[in-house]
């Protein structure tokens, strides 16, 4: 077994018992840190793809902003860390059998599963993202020079809707 193999399945492991702990977890908070480990070791998982943007994005959007905003949000409502929630056994049950089942649907009919990419010519393929290289070079281009009008009209609709928002937010009742 080399590196790559073990640190893929430390962090599957981590990956898959954190997101037990937030399903099972009684406790918002307890819950709310098992995310945390979730996200970021799906990003390490990313890292290992080569998708180190994607990671970055994750770390970024997930843990850093949305992550964060709930802590606060559990934290400062007093009220909501000593809630105790409910577990019902049965749907989790009936969950787990679903996505079993669909996972062995898809690797069986899903062709790509099955096939070897290591004899695959990347250099002969347009805009290919060779294994082993970083893709933030690529993608930063793309956004800046193909699709720099899309990119900003996107920044001004989010700034337009955090404004709006505020401005609900602040009306006097």
């Amino acid at each position: 077994m080399n590196l790559y193999s073990l640190a893929f399945y430390f962090l599957a492991f981590i990956t898959i018992a954190s997101a037990v702990v937030v399903v099972f977890s009684r406790n918002l908070v307890y819950a709310a840190y098992s995310l945390m480990f979730t996200l970021l070791s799906i990003s390490g998982l990313y890292v290992l793809l080569t998708a180190d943007f994607i990671a970055i994005v994750q770390i970024m959007v997930y843990v850093g902003g949305i992550l964060i905003l709930l802590l606060f949000g559990i934290m400062l409502t007093q009220e909501q860390t000593r809630v105790k929630v409910k577990v019902n056994y049965l749907y989790i049950g009936i969950t787990m059998l679903v996505i079993g089942l669909l996972g062995a649907v898809l690797y069986n009919y899903i062709p790509f599963v099955t096939n070897d990419f290591s004899n695959i010519n990347y250099k002969n393929i347009p805009n290919a993202v060779v294994p082993g290289t970083s893709t933030i070079k690529q993608i930063g281009s793309s956004l800046l020079n193909q699709y720099v009008l899309i990119f900003e009209v996107l920044g001004m609709l989010l700034l337009i809707v955090l404004v709006a928002a505020t401005t609900i937010g602040r009306k006097e009742k």
